[in-house]
């Protein structure tokens, strides 16, 4: 009797001191703020059965559902178009690659426009695949971004039937690009060929606040946060699966979490694994359940993944956590004939990521920066990251904590 203790003990310990390895490499430093760096951790296996988590003092800090909100509002000045000089020629582009980056290729585009004093014409949205093509208002509310650019830049749906295609400058500007980069790189081209048709590329993801505010600062908050609104079924689709998650979280009073955590997304990443530095470029499925459980939410805890169908790597997740659903699970049975599709459902995604009582990104990037941005305008704050640096014990994001995301630029 007295050998069988021993060994429960030895066991015990092991596993709870691996557990514990696990997690230190977990809070090491955080990397979220750049799509270049890896994020860190290690990727030891843990009895999560067998581990038992002192998280009090955890949950005492962050407070797991509520933190200090914010009651901030929109406090960019609306730009005036008498302010510019106006030209004859037309600003072209297209919504490439999902919401996350459509906020950031609006914001450029508008604010290109408005510098030569050109006509923006209204967006098409390509998809992925070739051929993959959507009207604005596909996904969008035209009437509510039309209304937004009253006043600021000329807006038209469509080119006019005089101006050739042909004759438009294919132009390519970084992402929250400057006055100095479009009189140098771009208003030449444009003042040559009287049209462009712009592409945003990004040498990185920078969502960070800018030193000193100017009118371009201006045009980017309006951009970014006032102009585009899902259009009405969409909206009702992404409610109703709010207001599902909220339901089958009554115990938690309606409240639920959001991870972005994307099976192909890890994989391209090569999150199954460590790289020489012991450094990870994110999370997956296991390692979030374990952060989860480790800062205090329980079993009970309903869990949105943007995964959009379930696959067997989500099993640990749902291990600690039965009440985790996919878009699939929870999306009204009429609606997933139309919906269920790519382009849509990266709409979802960021939209419900949005809406979350909690967000915790599994992975760096352009989806978790704009989710951020699009939280702090509402309020929600909580934001969770697997990994913070060691001087913090609250494990919000630093974009949050340290107020130096864009949209505190915005909002005041």
């Amino acid at each position: 009797m007295g050998l069988g203790v021993d060994l429960r003990q030895v066991v015990a310990g092991v596993l709870t001191l691996t557990m514990f390895v696990m997690l230190g490499n977990m809070i090491k430093r955080d990397h979220f703020d750049s799509l270049e760096e890896k994020l860190p951790g290690g990727s030891e296996d843990a009895n999560f059965e067998s581990a038992q988590f002192d998280a009090t003092h955890v949950r005492k800090n962050i407070g797991l559902w509520k933190g200090d909100a914010d009651d901030l509002k929109p406090c960019w000045v609306k730009p005036s178009v008498d302010d510019v000089e106006q030209t004859d020629g037309f600003v072209t582009f297209a919504l490439t690659n999902g919401p996350e980056y459509h906020i950031s290729q609006i914001a450029d585009a508008v604010i290109v426009a408005r510098s030569l004093g050109a006509t923006l014409v209204m967006p098409d949205i390509r998809g992925s695949q070739p051929g993959d093509k959507r009207n604005f208002d596909d996904i969008y509310n035209v009437d509510v971004f039309m209304k937004s650019m009253e006043g600021v830049v000329r807006v038209v749906k469509d080119l006019p039937p005089h101006i050739s295609t042909r004759n438009i400058a294919a132009v390519k500007v970084p992402n929250r690009v400057t006055e100095d980069y479009i009189a140098e790189h771009v208003e030449p081209i444009y003042r040559t060929k009287e049209s462009i048709r712009l592409a945003t590329y990004f040498p990185s993801v920078n969502m960070r606040k800018a030193g000193k505010k100017g009118d371009t600062d201006s045009v980017a908050c309006l951009a970014m946060f006032g102009s585009l609104e899902l259009q009405p079924e969409m909206h009702e689709v992404v409610d109703s699966m709010v207001e599902r998650l909220r339901t089958l979280s009554r115990n938690s009073d309606g409240q639920f979490i959001a991870v972005d955590l994307r099976i192909e997304m890890l994989d391209k990443k090569g999150c199954q694994g460590s790289g020489n530095d012991g450094e990870k470029s994110c999370y997956n499925a296991q390692e979030i359940a374990v952060f989860l459980r480790k800062i205090g939410f329980d079993k009970d805890t309903t869990v949105y993944v943007t995964e959009s169908r379930w696959d067997s790597s989500l099993d640990s997740l749902k291990d600690l956590f039965p009440k985790t659903y996919t878009k699939e699970a929870i999306m009204p049975a009429d609606k997933k004939r139309k919906f269920l599709d790519s382009e849509f459902e990266k709409v979802i995604d960021f939209y419900v990521s949005a809406e979350s009582d909690v967000f915790v990104p599994a992975i760096s990037g352009l989806f978790y920066a704009n989710v951020v941005g699009k939280r702090i305008g509402s309020g929600k704050t909580r934001v969770l990251v697997p990994a913070s640096s060691s001087a913090s014990s609250n494990f919000l994001s630093p974009y949050v904590s340290n107020k130096n995301h864009f949209a505190y630029s915005c909002y005041c």
